[in-house]
């Protein structure tokens, strides 16, 4: 059974939690290894410099919008392709776990089905622009 009056709110919670994760996640990017660093990082995997700063403008508009409740769910499908991109190309082989050497896929697995729900979800409560699709 789904308790339909507080399901806008885990869904606002969710949506605001991820948003946060995102930012957190890209601010890493930025300011600890730095844009050059992440883009000589993605160089190092055989992708284009240009897909790098994608990823970095996607988690940080896609953290924001996340966070505001701007079309969210719609939001949610990159990230979570972004996140599969993650499990296929960069920690896939490192093991399941994300304490494994090089990070396991553990946690872009869990963060891929928490972007999921919220798209199957909606947007949720205190959304400033709500998609029209029927998850809502």
């Amino acid at each position: 059974m789904i308790k339909t009056s507080t399901s806008p709110y885990a869904a606002l919670l969710l949506r605001v939690s991820l948003g946060i994760m995102f930012l957190a996640h890209v601010g890493l990017k930025i300011f600890v290894f730095t844009v050059p660093g992440f883009v000589g990082y993605f160089a190092s995997l055989g992708l284009p410099a240009i897909a790098a700063y994608a990823v970095i403008a996607l988690e940080f508009f896609g953290g924001l919008a996340l966070i505001l409740g701007i079309y969210a769910p719609w939001v949610a499908v990159p990230l979570a392709l972004e996140m599969l991109g993650t499990i296929v190309l960069v920690h896939g082989g490192n093991g399941w776990l994300f304490t494994n050497k090089g990070g396991g896929w553990e946690y872009p697995a869990f963060w891929t089905v928490g972007l999921v729900v919220l798209y199957l979800l909606g947007d949720g409560a205190m959304a400033l622009k709500r998609t029209q699709h029927g998850a809502n």
